[in-house]
């Protein structure tokens, strides 16, 4: 993990003394990657990235890093109880690192990147253990977890130009995550899980089970608002009302996608029959394409209602969609 050029300071600092706050102490490899989960959380006031459990005082970042000081990269958590509550900040942790590594995080080897949970008082210290069991009983991993849980000792927080590394160096962060290995062992182990949690369970079914929704029973076969209509996973467009047309089927019918490099077909032999099914780049089953639509494609793409959201168009530049405004205005002006 590189250094890179120190941020300014920020204006009117956070009274860390603050009594309504309390703290919480985790170590998860590289702390740059550990600030932003729980930065977005509601009710943390205060992340700080920083060294613990070694002996030298106030080490430097090469000294950890050289893993000479008995230190772990760690973060200091600062929270209001009130709006966030310490068994929701151990599944964020929980979450965002691999339990299971004894040598430390992904691509960073060594003690300094090894995990830990640094309890405060007993309560957070029964929290954390009541925690560890469950997930350990849950068989998510096929491995033991080997996170320890410790005594909290002196917190050094780490050089300025380690603060806020996600917000201040965007690009070399999301570069260093990808690489590191982590953000796809986070998807691996925790993503179908997550998307339980956003989706539905209809659509769940459809998008990740390749599921067929009720014909006339849902909810934009007979919608005829202007607007766009995006992956319900990823948010990416994928079908124009300007393409939209009545197949008399009972689904949302277009005679060609939006933006063609967001989607995928292949065979499919299921159920008897030979049919074309169409998924999202981001892996989400759609539907199915057949060739019987209007001209000028000659394409109907048979689409479930439960695999899109729809966006109206006056809500597109709000929502970030905003470059498809013109395809309404060619509309007008063709009307013209």
């Amino acid at each position: 993990m590189g250094a890179c050029g120190k941020m300014k300071a920020k204006e009117n600092p956070l009274d860390l003394n603050d009594p309504s706050l309390q703290k919480a102490t985790f170590a998860g490899g590289c702390f740059w990657c550990m600030e932003g989960p729980f930065e977005q959380l509601k009710g943390v006031a205060k992340v700080l990235s920083g060294y613990t459990g070694g002996s030298k005082e106030n080490p430097s970042y090469e000294e950890v890093s050289a893993g000479k000081t008995g230190h772990v990269e760690a973060i200091e958590v600062f929270y209001h109880p009130s709006q966030v509550s310490y068994e929701e900040l151990l599944e964020v942790f929980w979450r965002n690192i691999d339990p299971t590594d004894s040598e430390g995080q992904f691509v960073d080897k060594g003690s300094q990147y090894k995990t830990a949970i640094f309890y405060h008082n007993e309560e957070q210290k029964k929290l954390a253990e009541e925690s560890k069991k469950k997930l350990a009983q849950s068989g998510k991993y096929s491995k033991p977890l080997v996170t320890p849980i410790l005594a909290a000792q002196t917190f050094y927080p780490a050089e300025d130009y380690h603060q806020g590394y996600y917000k201040t160096h965007p690009f070399q962060y999301r570069f260093y995550k990808m690489n590191s290995g982590r953000e796809q062992f986070i998807e691996k182990v925790w993503g179908k899980e997550d998307l339980k949690k956003k989706l539905s369970p209809l659509q769940y079914k459809v998008t990740q089970e390749a599921g067929t929704e009720p014909p006339f029973q849902n909810e934009y076969w007979d919608n005829h608002r202007e607007g766009i209509y995006v992956d319900v996973v990823t948010g990416k467009p994928l079908f124009s009302s300007t393409d939209k047309f009545d197949s008399g089927t009972g689904w949302p019918s277009f005679s060609k996608p939006l933006d063609a490099t967001q989607i995928l077909s292949e065979e499919d032999r299921k159920f008897g029959m030979i049919r074309t099914e169409v998924r999202s780049k981001g892996g989400s089953h759609l539907g199915h394409v057949f060739p019987d639509g209007p001209t000028p494609t000659g394409n109907r793409y048979c689409i479930n209602s439960a695999s899109l959201r729809f966006i109206p168009k006056e809500d597109l530049a709000k929502e970030g969609y905003g470059d498809y405004l013109s395809l309404f205005d060619r509309k007008s002006k063709t009307r013209e």
